[in-house]
């Protein structure tokens, strides 16, 4: 940054200190200081992290290095030399983190100020911001206290909303109860975080038995622990199941935590769980208007070797491809995936009621249902998906208070 753009005077933060409090939890910086080539910083509260100077510098947040109103980044670091003299660090009366430039050939002075729930958030530098942070693993006891908000708090309010996007951020499931039972009323939950990822399936869906199904949820037979559309490149992130009419005999729901039986199978069959998070497996759709195909494996892993995504769902697998040599391996570490899945210490079983609906992350938690009687009543659902980024997006803006 040249000499005319850069002002010695302290800019006002380009987000208001109050928006971004809730990210530190209301902590403040008590200290900081330059330790060799690291900016050690200490919280009210104790807790230390440590900025490389060159890395503050990228991220100074003031209005002449980052556009006020888009907040994108204006600011060139090939503009200033590789090597920048040491900077005065303080922790200000306010807790900000004040960080002070020195002048150097044509570039003036230049101040930085941190806000402390900002850098609280990206303290460690294997963090991203995805759901890795929050996830928290369950088995069926859950059961005793699922993870649950009222309709009316989620639609009507921003804690309620936020308080059910993180339950469903941190155990990949979160209930709505107490809702309406008119057709349509799960829309006004998606309303609330953006729009609905369309399939082959539509925007909205109705899980009823039909006379000529597409697919085993339109039948009224049971279903197998699966997530839905692992057929697709990108399947669906999220899918949310509201209950309209649940009078039939049977069809109980069932969910389980995909990534908790993935570590399970990890600890007990190491090579069980090796197989089937290398080799990829077929899965295909195919009716009058569509064939969608792909190949990845049963267990993804993100590059920390953590489960990231379950692509499990029998009756879309399709044909092996494997050497005969390996088909007696790839089969039994399959067995021993899908035994776990049906394990009762994993399985929540319940029944959906009227006005309730259920959220799941559909890469993480997989759903079935046990077989129901049509003839006994009606089992209507709506159903619908939406993308993890709209999600994460909502959620991070109710967090920030703005």
């Amino acid at each position: 940054m040249t000499a005319t753009a850069t002002e010695t005077q302290r800019p006002e933060p380009l987000v208001d200190m109050g928006e971004l409090s809730a990210y530190a939890g209301d902590h403040r910086l008590r200290s900081a200081q330059l330790d060799g080539e690291t900016v050690r910083v200490t919280w009210d509260d104790g807790r230390t992290a440590g900025y490389h100077p060159l890395w503050l510098r990228d991220h100074c947040p003031c209005p002449a290095c980052r556009h006020p109103q888009t907040r994108e980044r204006t600011f060139r670091l090939l503009d200033l030399p590789e090597t920048l003299p040491r900077p005065e660090v303080e922790a200000s009366a306010r807790g900000t983190l004040i960080v002070r430039w020195p002048a150097m050939a044509e570039h003036a002075a230049h101040e930085s100020e941190f806000d402390p729930g900002w850098l609280r958030q990206r303290a460690a530098a294997d963090e991203d911001l995805d759901d890795s942070g929050r996830t928290q693993l369950w088995d069926a006891a859950i059961a005793s206290n699922p993870p649950s908000v009222d309709f009316g708090e989620v639609t009507g309010s921003d804690a309620g909303l936020r308080r059910w996007l993180d339950q469903l951020s941190r155990y990949g499931l979160a209930l709505i109860d107490n809702g309406p039972t008119e057709p349509g009323s799960i829309e006004a939950v998606v309303a609330r975080i953006g729009w609905p990822r369309e399939t082959n399936f539509g925007r909205y869906f109705d899980v009823v038995s039909k006379p000529n199904p597409n697919n085993a949820a339109f039948t009224a037979i049971a279903l197998e622990p699966h997530i839905d559309l692992p057929n697709w490149q990108r399947p669906p992130d999220f899918q949310f199941l509201y209950c309209l009419e649940n009078e039939a005999e049977g069809g109980a729901s069932t969910l389980v935590d995909g990534f908790a039986v993935a570590e399970s199978l990890r600890s007990e069959d190491p090579e069980a769980f090796r197989i089937l998070s290398e080799q990829p497996v077929d899965f295909r759709f195919q009716d009058e208007e569509a064939d969608i195909a792909y190949r990845a494996p049963v267990i993804g892993l993100d590059a920390s070797g953590r489960p990231a995504q379950i692509r499990f769902n029998n009756w879309i697998r399709d044909t092996l491809r494997l050497p005969a040599d390996q088909v007696g391996a790839f089969y039994r570490a399959y067995r021993q995936f899908w035994q776990r899945l049906r394990d009762p210490r994993f399985v929540f079983r319940f029944t959906l009621r009227p006005g309730q609906m259920m959220a799941f992350d559909n890469l993480r938690v997989l759903h079935g249902r046990e077989a129901f009687d049509p003839n006994t009543g009606q089992r209507h659902l709506q159903g619908t998906y939406i993308d993890r980024d709209l999600v994460r997006s909502r959620l991070r803006v109710l967090e920030r208070g703005g």
